[in-house]
């Protein structure tokens, strides 16, 4: 298994680029969502698809509040984005899957 992280990241990064090469610009996130999930797939890089996370709230549990695209290796979360930049407010969806989900 994956267990350094700048070795698990490359890998993905790799994948993502693979899929980008393949697929060019212009896509739905859903569509590279599921090629960048096949190409990591067929380089053995573990990892789950559409993950849950939960949320408490108040001592309510709202179980699917949210979910990650990928959560590879059960250390990274990967969010498929298909746009011309990234805004902050999709900087603050992945540091809130990553508090959410108890990752670094």
């Amino acid at each position: 298994m994956l267990t350094h992280v700048n070795v698990l990241t490359g890998k993905i990064i790799g994948a993502a680029i693979e899929v980008h090469r393949h697929l060019g610009p212009g896509l739905l996130e859903s569509a590279y969502h599921a090629c960048l999930a096949r190409e990591l797939e067929m380089e053995g890089v573990p990892f789950k698809s559409k993950w849950p996370l939960p949320l408490d709230y108040k001592g309510v549990k709202v179980k699917k509040a949210y979910e990650m695209d990928l959560l590879v290796a059960d250390r990274v979360v990967v969010e498929v984005k298909s746009l011309a930049a990234i805004a902050p407010i999709h900087e603050a969806q992945l540091l809130t899957y990553m508090r959410l989900g108890g990752l670094k």
